[in-house]
C-alpha cells in the first residue's frame, strides 16, 4: 500500500502520481536538445495564445519565475543541447518544480556528473529540502549516502532489509546489508611491469558534419601489455564515440588503430573478432546481449563456430562449456532461460565471461559497472586486475573517477573530443583535479610521449 502524506493512495500511471505532486528525474535525461529550456521544462502544459499557439514568451516568464524562486541560475531561452550534463540535470529538476511536485524521486542522480557537479547538485538538494521539498535518491553510491541523507532504507532482491537513520550506519555495514557481506572496495592494483605496445591510435579523427568541431580531434593514445589505460570524461564529450571507432562500429575519417603493429583502422567488426579483440560495451542490454536468446545461446555467440562439427552442433559440448563458465563468474540463472530475465549484473557477467573466454591480448571495458550493486562492480574489479596481472592490455572508458582512478594505470581525459589529460597514477591525482580537466577548465596539457 502507498500511504501520501499520511493518506492511503493508488497511483496507476506517472500523470497520476504528477497530479499528487510526485516527480521524477530518471538517470537518462529526457530532452529534447533542440528546444530551448523553456521549451522543455513547459512540455505537456504549455502556455498557449488564441488557444493553440505555444506562448513562447508566457513559457519563459513561467520558467524564469520558477528559477528565481529555488534559486537556478540558467539561460530559459538556451538550446538544450548547448547545455552541460550537470545543467541538463537542472533543467529535469525545473521540470517538476514546474509541475509543483513536493515528492522529488531522483534515479542514480551522479552517474554522469563530474565531482564538482555533484557538488553542486547536492547543494541544490539541500536548498530544495530547506525550502520543504522532500527527496528520495535511488543510488548504489554508499558515500552519496552518507554525504547526503539523513534516513536509508536498503533493498536486497526486492524486499526491504533495512530501515536506518544515516548517521548511526557506516558505508560498511551498508554494503552488508545490501548484499548480505561487508564490501568496502580496496583496489589493490600489484606492481606490473608495462610490457610492448599493443593497440596505438593514431591522429584519430572523427567528424559530423553538423557540428563545429570533429567527435574525435586527433586522438593519440597507446595501451601497453599488462596496463589499464583508463578514460574519463563528461557523456557527449567523446568517450562514446571513442568506444565504437575502436571496437570498429563507426568508421573513422582519418588516422590509424594499429593492433600488434597491424593496421587495422578499416577491419569489419568481424574481422577484429577473428582477430581476438574482446569487447564489453556500455550498453550491456542491446550491444552486448540478445535479450530474447537464453544464456547459453549469449555465452556461446562469438564463437559458435568452435562447436559445430561436420554441419553439426554440439549441445552437450556447448553445454560444459557454458556450465564452466556459469561457475567461474558465479552467475546466477537458469542456462535456458532468456538472458534479458537475469539481473543486471548477471548480464554484465555473462558478458564478462563470453568476452574473457577469448583469451585476448587486448579488451574494451565500457561502463563496466554502471547501475551495477557493489557485489557486481567488486567481482569485476576483481576480474579486471587479473587480466592486468595475466599482461592483457586493457582500455577502460568511464564516467566513475572512482573505477578509474582505483584501477588504471594511466589517465586520460577527453573534453569536447580532445585529449586534455594523459597522466600516470599517483596518490597526488584528486577527483577535484580530473574532474577540472572534465569540464575544460584546464588547457595545460601538451601531446608529448605516448
Amino acid at each position: 500500500r502507498i500511504f501520501l502524506n499520511g493518506e492511503e493512495t493508488v497511483i496507476r500511471n506517472p500523470l497520476a502520481a504528477g497530479s499528487l505532486g510526485i516527480g521524477m528525474v530518471h538517470q537518462h535525461f529526457h530532452l529534447i536538445p533542440q528546444f530551448t529550456v523553456a521549451e522543455n521544462v513547459v512540455l505537456g502544459l504549455e502556455p498557449r495564445k488564441r488557444g493553440f499557439l505555444l506562448d513562447r514568451e508566457e513559457a519563459v516568464s513561467r520558467v524564469r519565475a520558477v528559477m528565481d524562486e529555488y534559486g537556478f541560475n540558467l539561460d530559459p531561452e538556451q538550446k538544450a543541447g548547448q547545455l552541460t550534463v550537470g545543467q541538463m540535470q537542472l533543467v529535469e529538476i525545473i521540470k517538476i518544480l514546474y509541475r509543483r511536485a513536493e515528492l522529488l524521486i531522483l534515479d542514480e542522480p551522479t552517474s554522469v556528473l563530474t565531482e564538482q557537479q555533484i557538488n553542486r547538485l547536492f547543494d541544490t538538494m539541500r536548498n530544495l529540502v530547506d525550502l520543504g521539498k522532500t527527496i528520495i535518491i535511488i543510488t548504489h553510491k554508499l558515500r552519496e549516502v552518507k554525504s547526503i541523507s539523513r534516513r536509508v532504507t536498503v533493498m536486497r532482491k526486492g524486499q526491504v532489509v533495512a530501515l536506518r537513520r544515516t548517521a548511526e550506519v557506516d558505508e560498511k555495514e551498508l554494503s552488508r546489508l545490501m548484499v548480505g557481506r561487508s564490501i568496502l572496495f580496496q583496489f589493490r592494483r600489484e606492481e606490473v611491469s608495462r610490457g610492448k605496445e599493443v593497440l596505438e591510435l593514431k591522429d584519430i579523427v572523427l567528424a559530423d558534419k553538423g557540428r563545429d568541431h570533429p567527435l574525435l580531434d586527433h586522438v593519440n593514445l597507446a595501451v601497453h601489455s599488462g596496463e589499464i589505460v583508463g578514460v574519463a570524461g563528461v557523456g557527449g564529450n567523446g568517450l562514446s564515440e571513442l568506444e565504437d571507432v575502436v571496437s570498429g562500429l563507426r568508421p573513422l575519417t582519418s588516422g590509424y588503430i594499429m593492433h600488434q603493429n597491424m593496421d587495422i583502422s578499416r577491419m569489419s567488426t568481424s574481422a577484429l573478432r577473428e582477430r581476438g579483440l574482446a569487447y564489453v560495451p556500455a550498453d550491456r542490454l542491446h550491444r552486448g546481449a540478445s535479450l530474447e536468446s537464453i544464456v547459453l545461446e549469449n555465452m556461446i555467440i562469438s564463437d559458435r563456430h568452435s562447436f559445430i562439427r561436420v554441419g553439426v552442433f554440439k549441445q552437450s559440448q556447448a553445454k560444459k562449456f557454458c556450465v564452466d563458465l556459469k561457475e567461474d563468474y558465479s552467475i546466477d540463472g537458469d542456462l535456458g532461460v532468456p538472458i534479458g530475465t537475469l539481473s543486471g549484473g548477471n548480464i554484465q557477467k555473462v558478458i564478462l565471461a563470453r568476452e574473457l573466454a577469448s583469451k585476448s591480448d587486448f579488451i574494451i571495458f565500457s561502463e563496466p559497472t554502471w547501475g551495477l550493486d557493489v557485489a557486481s562492480s567488486d567481482f569485476i574489479y576483481t576480474k579486471i586486475l587479473e587480466l592486468r596481472k595475466q599482461g592483457v592490455a586493457i582500455l577502460l572508458i568511464s564516467s566513475n573517477l572512482d573505477e578509474i582512478l582505483g584501477l588504471c594505470d594511466t589517465l586520460v581525459v577527453m573534453y569536447r573530443g580532445r585529449i586534455v589529460a594523459k597522466l600516470p597514477n599517483s596518490r597526488e591525482i584528486s577527483k577535484e583535479l580530473i574532474g577540472e580537466y572534465m569540464l575544460g577548465l584546464r588547457d595545460d596539457f601538451r601531446e608529448g610521449t605516448k
